[in-house]
């Protein structure tokens, strides 16, 4: 149990907490426990690649965290009518289908990728449409539905990142270690 696995279940242990002030009619509040939620999600990648403590557990949970507050977040808003079902369903459809998709991966052996820059901009863009609904501000719900088209962008390219890594093209060495690795092969069997 490495410091960056507890944080990631410190982050299962704040959905309750935020549905419960969500709840209790605390908006705001609840904002500020999803915006700790994201803390812990930025630091336990951080210390897990600082110590070079990145574990299999980790690798699945941390992203199931993620995505459970997410949904947490939508359906909590959805509740209480500040965003529109059609929006709500996208975010689920998505969501949900990543979740499925990396637990299917996961049993069938395949290899999955890291998040990538644009995944890491994707939940900072989330995260950012969520502090303008909470805000009221005017065009919170078309800049959410911004983030929700490219969050598709971001997906699709990831699923074509793992399709490439579990095909074997990735991790075909460079030319450059080939034609090295030959050379050494070469002086090997002239000895």
């Amino acid at each position: 149990m490495t410091l960056p696995n507890v944080l990631t279940f410190l982050r299962f242990l704040l959905i309750p907490v935020y549905l419960y002030v969500f709840l209790s009619g605390h908006v705001q509040s609840a904002f500020l426990i999803m915006l700790l939620a994201g803390l812990t999600d930025v630091l336990d990648g951080y210390i897990a690649r600082k110590r070079q403590q990145v574990t299999e557990l980790g690798s699945l949970l941390d992203p199931l965290a993620d995505k459970l507050m997410m949904l947490t977040v939508v359906f909590s808003f959805l509740y209480i009518g500040w965003i529109p079902w059609q929006a709500a369903v996208a975010v689920v459809f998505r969501d949900a289908g990543m979740i499925v998709a990396a637990v299917f991966f996961k049993v069938r052996g395949k290899k999955t990728v890291p998040a990538n820059a644009m995944g890491k901009l994707t939940t900072v863009l989330f995260y950012l449409a969520i502090l303008l609904i909470v805000l009221k501000v005017e065009h919170a719900i078309p800049f959410l539905w911004a983030v929700i088209a490219f969050s598709f962008v971001t997906t699709t390219i990831y699923a074509v990142s793992v399709k490439r890594v579990n095909e074997g093209e990735d991790e075909a060495p460079p030319l450059a270690q080939v034609s090295a690795a030959g050379k050494k092969d070469g002086l090997e069997h002239k000895r």
